[in-house]
């Protein structure tokens, strides 16, 4: 069985009500929740709020990207909110990372700085399109041990590529495992997916996982045999 603090549940909805009763009904299991775009931009700060004030443990993911002084004043807003773990993107480079690494630790407030390396649904293909001429794999290890340099505290990544940051970076680099399914489950729009048993086993620390609990009918039952899964 999965330990069920090293799962973060993915709160993707535009409806509050919907957003904090998954809160309501699962945070007695221990997990961790992910607010990211859609719930942001509906209901703003105040959302946030309310999640971390019932004591549940929240991953803002917003992904910022922008010009240093813009990112580290946004990360510096957003610690205030009482989150537990925060992110940008890692391509935005050493002079953002190492400004929003300053300025949050300036504050006192110190949620993990964690940076995105290559969305799941990205192939060699789409890295090629846009001017990258490595692998996902040999991409995602190359941000990962800038971002490291820069003073991150770890990167969301593949399953697929997660025991090469841990190789390339550290044991004590985390690595948060998105694309999560249950064997049986559909694949959606991501494509570097794995089951939880898959992740943890590739060097995951924490995994997220969305529709696969908050769709089924019985979100905790399925939240159950995710931890067997």
């Amino acid at each position: 069985m999965h330990d069920p603090e090293r799962v973060i549940i993915a709160l993707d909805s535009s409806d509050a009500d919907t957003v904090l009763n998954w809160v309501m009904l699962l945070k007695d299991s221990r997990c961790a929740f992910k607010l990211g775009l859609e719930a942001f931009v509906s209901f703003g700060p105040d959302l946030v709020r309310r999640i971390t004030g019932s004591g549940a443990r929240l991953f803002l993911d917003l992904k910022f990207h922008d010009i240093p002084n813009t990112t580290a004043q946004a990360a510096v807003s957003a610690s205030s909110l009482g989150i537990w773990m925060m992110n940008l993107h890692a391509s935005a480079g050493p002079a953002v990372i190492t400004e929003v690494r300053k300025r949050l630790d300036a504050t006192g407030k110190k949620p993990l700085l964690i940076g995105v390396t290559v969305l799941t649904h990205l192939t060699p293909e789409e890295l090629a399109a846009i001017g990258v001429a490595l692998t996902p794999k040999e991409w995602a290890v190359k941000l990962a041990q800038t971002g490291k340099a820069s003073g991150l505290d770890g990167v969301v990544c593949s399953a697929h590529e997660a025991a090469f940051i841990k190789e390339a970076c550290g044991k004590e680099f985390v690595t948060v495992v998105p694309g999560i399914r249950l064997p049986e489950g559909d694949v959606h729009d991501q494509k570097r997916i794995a089951t939880p048993t898959f992740a943890f086993a590739n060097g995951a620390d924490y995994i997220v996982v969305g529709r696969p609990v908050t769709q089924a009918k019985d979100p905790r039952e399925a939240f159950e045999r995710l931890l067997n899964a």
